[in-house]
């Protein structure tokens, strides 16, 4: 029973999210998302009470891709360096995928997803664990320098999101995009000790 509950709600949710991409959030109803959805007022109002509280679940859903996708990225079986490159790589990937796939930049949901930042903070929170675990197995392995974890890892997370907006908005030159791993990985240089095997 709970399984069909569960691919109800997110089979709304989907649903609610096409519209929303595709005609912006003011111009959809609560009666639009349960016509398309081809299960009556009834069933949506079940799971949820007005448009924003399923428009925060489209939010989370789109959130949840990126911190599964972060999450992937730091399990992998690399050199601290570049696992800490491919973040960053990951992080803007999966945003501008995000925003992207939710309509044009004038969107309601390219807007909200910056200034609803209640709705990013524990993945905000997850990813900066993240790095700081990439950065103290770094400095075990002397491939980074030594340095305060915790404000370094708030450092390079908003070093990483303070290119979200131009590298979406693509006023990145064409070159950023060929050449970002790189990019990154100068970016990042810094921290890596003169001695690191992996320092080119």
């Amino acid at each position: 029973m709970s399984k069909k509950i569960s691919k109800t709600k997110k089979m709304l949710i989907e649903v609610a999210r096409d519209l929303f991409a595709t005609h912006g959030k003011r111009n959809i109803t609560m009666n639009d998302i349960a016509e398309a959805s081809k299960k009556g007022r009834r069933t949506l109002y079940t799971y949820f009470n007005n448009k924003e509280e399923i428009f925060k679940a489209v939010i989370d859903k789109e959130l949840t891709f990126l911190l599964e996708e972060l999450t992937r990225v730091s399990q992998e079986a690399y050199a601290p360096d570049t696992k800490l490159r491919n973040i960053a790589i990951t992080h803007l990937d999966a945003v501008k995928y995000i925003v992207n796939r939710n309509g044009s930049l004038s969107a309601d949901f390219f807007r909200d997803i910056y200034e609803v930042e209640r709705a990013r903070r524990k993945i905000d929170m997850a990813e900066i664990k993240m790095i700081r675990d990439i950065l103290e197995e770094g400095i075990e392995q002397k491939i980074f320098k030594k340095m305060d974890l915790d404000l370094s890892s708030v450092v390079v997370f908003h070093a990483i999101k303070g290119l979200e907006v131009p590298y979406i908005r693509k006023t990145l030159t064409k070159a950023f995009e060929e050449n970002k791993y790189n990019i990154i990985e100068f970016i990042f240089n810094g921290i890596k000790t003169e001695k690191s095997p992996y320092n080119n």
